[in-house]
């Protein structure tokens, strides 16, 4: 049975561990930082057979060289973003084969976030990094709007049941910012009161699940009347496409204090 756990790191990154049940080799994803993956490794007598990478932002690959060091792992990732240390360069379409862990993973191509981002999808889960957040999605840093929302739409059309592991806890300031962008959605302000309570428990509020995900996460939504109604309330002006309502309601984000 695969158990998918995560570590946290700097001040809201979770690396997340894939391991099979009987098995002491792991894959890491994202080790933003090491030290902390190391000593929850070295803990539980484990040892990583493998490090995925979704992008080259220093909060996901910061920890590398030291795992390589520690670890010699294979390290897959994007090939075309030059991160040292990725001895297994891979692109969307291509398959991982985890042999360790009797896994095998499609390789995603969602640019947006960065020029050159990836997720990883097999056995039900999807590793979505910084395209896709609890309630909310990425900034758009190196790519463009339109490529964002499409990665997004693909993500979107994934089985509902499948659980999504994004790499950072922003679920509450997300789903606050979904509240004011569509206030009669009441499943957004249960999910709300649920990931404030776990907070203030300490505990994760993900991984998500794309089902979720669809009915509580505004970008995921911006063919619905209501956030389409709320976007050109925004701009004062009729928007004509699901892609041009997430242009405004990302803008929007980027710009709320609330």
């Amino acid at each position: 049975m695969l158990h998918v756990w995560p570590v946290e790191v700097l001040a809201d990154n979770y690396v997340w561990v894939l391991e099979q049940e009987g098995s002491p080799r792991v894959v890491v994803v994202d080790p933003g930082d090491a030290s902390p993956v190391i000593a929850a490794l070295t803990e539980r007598n484990l040892e990583i057979a493998a490090v995925i990478l979704t992008h080259h932002h220093h909060d996901h690959v910061g920890g590398l060289a030291e795992i390589v060091d520690c670890f010699h792992p294979a390290v897959f990732g994007a090939g075309s973003d030059g991160i040292p240390g990725v001895d297994h360069p891979v692109e969307g379409g291509d398959l991982i084969p985890l042999t360790d862990l009797d896994l095998e993973l499609e390789v995603l191509s969602l640019p947006g976030h960065t020029a050159n981002h990836l997720g990883f999808l097999g056995s039900g889960i999807v590793l979505v990094g910084d395209t896709l957040f609890a309630g909310g999605c990425g900034r758009i840093f190196e790519g463009t709007v339109e490529q964002m929302h499409q990665s997004l739409t693909g993500l979107a059309g994934l089985p509902r049941e499948t659980k999504a592991y994004c790499a950072h806890e922003y679920t509450v300031a997300n789903l606050r910012f979904g509240r004011k962008v569509e206030p009669v959605n009441t499943a957004i302000a249960d999910r709300l009161a649920a990931a404030e309570a776990a907070r203030n428990e300490d505990q994760p509020t993900v991984p998500s699940t794309i089902g979720w995900e669809l009915e509580t996460n505004v970008f995921l939504r911006c063919n619905h009347p209501a956030v389409a109604d709320a976007a050109e309330a925004r701009v004062g002006r009729p928007l004509r496409s699901s892609a041009e309502v997430f242009g405004v309601v990302r803008a929007w984000k980027d710009d709320w204090r609330g």
